[in-house]
């Protein structure tokens, strides 16, 4: 056959897509298009800042996010999964490499004046994708480097406030004829603070990324303060409330630009061989969520849609973390390396079940958020106990920029209050070397019991976990075990 100018790669391409055409991608079996057929594409969405609770299909009945509800329907909702580490680009970092950041070199934020960037030999998701025969698109909020280790084919521009413009910014990637399945990873800047202050509001809040004219494609969705649902480790102030309507009004944006993705996957005949994760990077941007590592700041919203998944609509109970997700996907790509660095496990297998077994232990690593915001956590975390190991516990707890000023904290503060939400300010501020808590007695983490002679046994058991972890994750900050 003369091929004419056409390089082999794109001949192969061309016959893929031809076969693919003629008999229809289900009907396609065997080896020979196992690698253009039979892999699913994947979707990665990733918000920024959205707490596990603020979502209709996680209980709360006040919030509007129909389109994560509906996707919830239609995949699985995981009921304990967790960040690695409350804070964006580590966060991120873990996300894309399926690497604690103690062991990937992202310790903190990425900006130039904090300088945190991965080790140059990490082989993150994009690049493996990519390897393996996928195109790559990101879109959004990025926050990790370097770029040539964090590799995407393409970069599409886009406001990461804007998730609806975002959403219509990736037609052309998805519906592209390119027989290669794709990897698309969206990302929001959402529901993160910023925008300013609204001053022409009771209580200034902070804005959350609202603004007045809105954003196209976006129907503002606003919330009366006094409705807002006021989880328990935040204080049930005027502050409070005015900030979290602000909060909600965000992720509602948010829903709109995942139902839009939705509905353009759908509309270009995609949606049924997508494989969907929705997770938020940490938690609320509020002081007692984002960069702690209590149960609000790190177990958060994941839910999956998976192609030819056998049960939906269900909830998984399975222990899992963002360590895992980069394994999950590879798996789902049939491109898991077989030299495999991969720190995390997939859990494709525990999809279908509600309640996997041998998912019933995580952990958690976090050292920085900002450069100045040095307070090292280990975490490891059963089903019913979990122990965090502050490090720095000599230190004051530091504060990221934001939190510190914002109008929650703030009225804190000034008011001289004793309690914020649940916990004592001065146990929130200044923290003791060992946190045990009970979460099935305890779920708010209050109590602590690490110095209560019952549960030794208990301590020195998640002491050892904790141990084994560091060593098995080549975590440096092991040597404070010797060393202070």
């Amino acid at each position: 056959m003369n091929i004419g100018p056409l390089s082999r790669r794109d001949f192969m391409r061309t016959c893929a897509a031809g076969a693919s055409a003629l008999l229809g991608s289900h009907l396609i079996s065997g080896p020979a298009f196992a690698r253009t057929s039979s892999r699913p594409n994947i979707a990665l969405i990733v918000s920024d800042d959205h707490g596990r609770d603020d979502l209709g299909c996680y209980g709360n009945a006040v919030i509007k996010t129909p389109s994560l509800d509906r996707l919830t329907t239609e995949g699985v909702r995981f009921t304990n999964a967790f960040c690695t580490t409350a804070s964006c680009s580590a966060s991120r970092s873990v996300i894309l490499t399926g690497m604690y950041n103690h062991a990937n070199g992202q310790y903190g934020h990425q900006h130039s004046y904090h300088h945190f960037v991965s080790f140059e030999n990490i082989r993150s998701l994009p690049v493996l994708l990519a390897e393996a025969g996928y195109r790559t698109a990101r879109i959004g909020k990025y926050h990790v480097a370097p770029e040539h280790v964090y590799k995407f084919e393409t970069a599409l521009p886009a406001n990461s406030r804007s998730p609806v413009e975002m959403a219509n910014r990736c037609k052309d990637f998805v519906a592209s004829d390119d027989p290669r399945p794709f990897f698309l990873y969206f990302c929001t800047s959402d529901p993160h603070r910023g925008g300013g202050t609204a001053d022409e509001l009771p209580h200034k809040p902070d804005r959350f990324g609202n603004r007045a004219k809105g954003y196209p494609g976006v129907k503002q969705i606003k919330y009366d303060p006094e409705d807002v649902i006021v989880p328990p480790y935040l204080p049930d102030t005027p502050e409070c409330r005015a900030e979290l309507a602000q909060y909600y009004q965000s992720v509602s944006r948010v829903d709109q630009g995942v139902g839009r993705l939705l509905e353009i996957l759908e509309n270009t005949g995609k949606y049924h061989n997508t494989l969907i994760i929705y997770i938020s990077d940490n938690g609320i941007a509020f002081p007692g969520a984002k960069t702690t590592l209590y149960e609000p700041g790190m177990n958060l919203p994941c839910v999956v849609r998976a192609p030819r998944q056998k049960n939906r609509g269900i909830t998984c109970d399975a222990l899992v973390n963002y360590a895992d997700l980069a394994p999950t996907i590879l798996d789902f790509a049939e491109a898991l390396p077989k030299r495999n660095t991969l720190q995390g496990r997939s859990f494709r297998s525990a999809l279908d079940e509600e309640h996997p077994k041998g998912w019933d232990v995580t952990y958690a690593s976090h050292t920085f958020h900002e450069i100045t915001m040095y307070y090292p956590m280990r975490v490891v975390r059963g089903r019913r106990y979990k122990l965090i190991w502050n490090i720095a516990h000599g230190l004051d707890y530091p504060f990221a920029s934001d939190l510190w000023a914002a109008a929650t904290w703030q009225a804190t503060i000034r008011r001289g209050e004793k309690y914020y939400g649940k916990r004592q300010v001065e146990a929130y501020l200044h923290r003791p070397k060992f946190e045990l808590y009970d979460l099935q007695n305890d779920p708010h983490e209050v109590r602590n019991l690490a110095d209560d002679p019952q549960h030794a046994t208990v301590l020195s058991d998640l002491k050892a976990k904790m141990k084994a972890f560091q060593k098995r994750t080549k975590d440096p900050w092991i040597v404070k075990w010797q060393y202070e």
